[in-house]
């Protein structure tokens, strides 16, 4: 995706997701504990089975970081962002 399509998909996602290089989306989450962080992960790994898109994941006590990227092209598509969204909804 080049510029102006990341720019045209960004308010279709959560504020909270950060571009990154034009090359990936970026989100954190806080949570109280390590347990609770793990749910959240294992959640949105069961989305990225059904979509057949893996995000990377980043877990630690009471934090998640969510990186999201199409690794095929090492860039952006347009599934990068529906699965963010879709994450979101967790």
């Amino acid at each position: 995706m080049n510029k102006d399509q990341i720019a045209g998909m960004i308010p279709k996602i959560d504020p909270g997701w950060q571009v990154i290089d034009d090359h990936h989306l970026r989100k954190a989450w806080a949570f109280p504990d390590f347990s609770k962080a793990l749910e959240f992960v294992n959640s949105a790994g069961q989305i990225c089975e059904e979509e057949g898109h893996h995000a990377d994941f980043e877990l630690g006590w009471g934090r998640v970081i969510v990186k999201i990227y199409t690794h095929k092209i090492n860039g952006l598509v347009e599934s990068d962002f529906i699965l963010a969204a879709k994450i979101d909804q967790l």
